[in-house]
This record gives structure tokens, sequence and C-alpha cells, in this order.
């Protein structure tokens, strides 16, 4: 094991067993969606995804968790590479600015790409450190990378910044809105991209949400989709 993925491993056992006997809930999620888009681009050649995840969160503001989906961008850029899957694994902590309707989110998450790559390829793995806030329907974060983003030789030091709106028009009805950016550092600066997203989601008593969004980014090329997602929660 790598001495990051050491590290999140660590951090991740010391917040749960930090928690005693104190108060905290186990949360989670299954996906299926018809596309899987991070940061405006399809990780799955514009096909379907399967999702999960878990969340442990504690009553003093500290979460952990870990989440993965099937993806086919690293084995469709080479043949010679077997990755299919991403697994995330993350830590934080999130909190309010007293009685002022200001949220805060602080954390690091490390992507892990597992599988055989050809030599000399530089792995898709990328540990990012997170900041956040939110106010009534508008939130904001920014991420940074301390290592190359995701195999782009020498990019540590990326950024990412994404603003969103999620408005509940009508009960159990919400219109969504996003639009960020995608900083790389390094030699690779020329591949700085901006992406957005709008669509509408309905919630169902029994765990169910199902959302429809409109996906683009100002890279070069028909990058425009619609994603259907089904999301059980529990």
């Amino acid at each position: 094991m790598s001495s990051r993925k050491s590290a999140v491993a660590t951090l991740l056992c010391a917040g749960l067993l930090s928690a005693g006997a104190a108060h905290a809930e186990v949360s989670g999620s299954i996906t299926l969606t018809s596309d899987y888009l991070f940061r405006g681009l399809s990780q799955t050649d514009e096909k379907p995804a399967l999702q999960g995840g878990v969340e442990w969160a504690h009553d003093s503001g500290f979460y952990a968790g870990a989440w993965g989906s099937s993806i086919s961008w690293l084995s469709d850029s080479d043949p010679d590479i077997s990755s299919q899957l991403e697994l995330d694994g993350y830590v934080g902590f999130r909190g309010d600015f007293g009685d002022s309707g200001f949220g805060y989110d602080v954390g690091a998450v490390h992507y892990w790409y597992p599988g055989s790559y050809p030599a000399g390829f530089n792995k898709a793995d990328t540990t990012e450190l997170y900041a956040g806030v939110s106010w009534n329907i508008l939130s904001a974060k920014y991420s940074y990378a301390v290592t190359d983003l995701f195999g782009i030789p020498d990019s540590d030091g990326s950024s990412n910044l994404d603003v969103a709106v999620g408005w509940e028009f009508a009960p159990s009805w919400t219109l969504n809105g996003a639009v960020g950016k995608q900083w790389v550092a390094g030699s690779a600066g020329t591949a700085t991209y901006a992406f957005w997203s709008a669509g509408v989601g309905k919630s169902f008593d029994n765990g169910f949400d199902i959302a429809l969004n409109f996906n683009d980014n100002d890279l070069i090329g028909p990058d425009d989709t619609i994603t259907l997602a089904v999301t059980k929660s529990f």
C-alpha cells in the first residue's frame, strides 16, 4: 500500500475509533446512472455506471466515508490498463458558523483506481484537500490537488471550484444548477476548462430519488450530455 493510501486508511480508522460510545450514525446510498460525469467529463464513455457509498458521521461534525463507481476512462485510453473501478476514501469536519445560517465543510479525499498498468504509466490515483461553504440554497467548494491530478504528469497544485444551487420549488421537487472550473497546473495548463449542469430531482418517501440533468463543458467537441440517475438511500 502506498504512503498516501496508508495515510487515508489510518485517518479513517482513527476517526471511527475516536467515536467510542458517542453519538454517531451511518448512512449510505446505491445509484444507477446513465453516465458517470465528474467535473463535466464522462468517466464511462457515456455508458451507465453503478455507484455506492457509505458514510459515518459524528455529532461533533467529524465524518469519514467511502464511495465507489464503475469506470472505463482509463482502459479506454490504453487497452493495457485493467482498471474498471474508482474507489474514494474521505475524512472531514462540517458544521455551522453559529446561528448565521452559513455552514462549512473541510476535509481530504483520495481517489484510488485499482488495477494493472503498463510500466512507466503515471497512475491516476489522486489526493485532494477541500473546503466548502453553504448558505440557504447556495454552496461552493474549492479543491486542491496535493498529488498529480488523475495521472497528468507534474500537475500537483491543480485546483477546482464548484458553485451550486439547489432550490426545492415544491415538496420533494428540486431544481439544481452548478458551474465549475478545473485548473490544471504545470505544462498541461492548457487543459484547464469550465463545466456546468442544470436539472431537476424528485425524492420519494421510500428513500428513492430520481435526477435528470443536462451537462456540458467548454472543451472542443460535442460534450453536452443528458443523464438520468436513480438513487436508493439507506
